[in-house]
């Protein structure tokens, strides 16, 4: 049900950003109507994240010994903020970066055991707790303003740093150590509202490792459970509100 809720509140923001957006159109007043003649930018992203990690088995898995059932990687949300810093290239191409980006996110693994072995049956999920300093380059691709809304596309590459990796794993029981730094690719689409003095753009995203982040060789107490992992990689999907700057930076030669 908090699902629910949180989508509803999320369409009906979108919904009333739009609506502020026709309004503006039909009474033909272009805000920030010299925005697309700067070179750059900045301002502040805040959003919600939800992940997990794909998991890839072992070969131990499928052995006739093996008293594992079942593991998998649960959804998890949390969230992020940064401050992002935009080259606008041309009018409809820019490049973006995040100087400073904060991920919250959390990992829950959910295993379950054959009746009668050594692994319980209905564990509660175990959690990882990450604190990410995110690096992400992106290129953005942006449509024409029709009055003050505007669509874009965008994608780009990530290294990821996680400030908080295995903080708390030195005695619990099948805890799965992963290593501190990630690398993905990103995609996502999104659109600008044009205020008087700044642009909201609500952006839905979507991200991919793509590095083993598994420390296979380091657990710090090896276990049936941990064993049957051979690799994991993240995958989230985030939501975010940008609060752009209206007007900062120098104006652009014509071109």
């Amino acid at each position: 049900m908090q699902h629910v809720y949180r989508y509803k509140i999320i369409c009906g923001l979108i919904a009333l950003l739009f609506i502020q957006s026709t309004q503006a159109q039909r009474s033909r007043e272009l805000n920030l109507q010299y925005h697309d003649d700067k070179l750059y930018y900045f301002g502040i992203a805040l959003g919600y994240n939800s992940s997990h990690y794909n998991i890839t088995h072992h070969t131990s898995f499928i052995q006739p010994d093996n008293p594992v059932q079942l593991i998998e990687s649960l959804n998890a949300g949390r969230l992020h903020l940064g401050i992002l810093a935009n080259l606008q290239l041309t009018r409809h191409l820019d490049i973006r970066a995040y100087p400073l980006h904060l991920v919250f996110s959390e990992k829950k693994f959910q295993y379950k055991g054959f009746a009668g072995t050594t692994v319980d049956q209905n564990p509660d999920p175990m959690k990882v707790e990450s604190i990410v300093m995110s690096f992400p380059i992106q290129v953005r691709l942006k449509s024409e303003r029709i009055g003050n809304f505007r669509i874009y596309a965008m994608g780009g590459y990530k290294f990821d740093y996680d400030l908080a990796s295995n903080a708390a794993s030195s005695n619990i029981p099948n805890y799965i150590k992963v290593n501190r730094t990630d690398q993905g690719v990103e995609a996502g689409i999104g659109c600008q509202f044009f205020f008087p003095y700044f642009i909201l753009s609500p952006e839905l995203k979507i991200s991919h490792g793509l590095k083993n982040v598994y420390d296979r060789n380091n657990q710090p107490s090896p276990t049936e459970v941990t064993d049957i992992i051979e690799s994991m990689k993240s995958r989230m999907i985030m939501f975010t509100l940008h609060f752009e700057g209206g007007g900062l930076g120098g104006r652009k030669k014509n071109q």
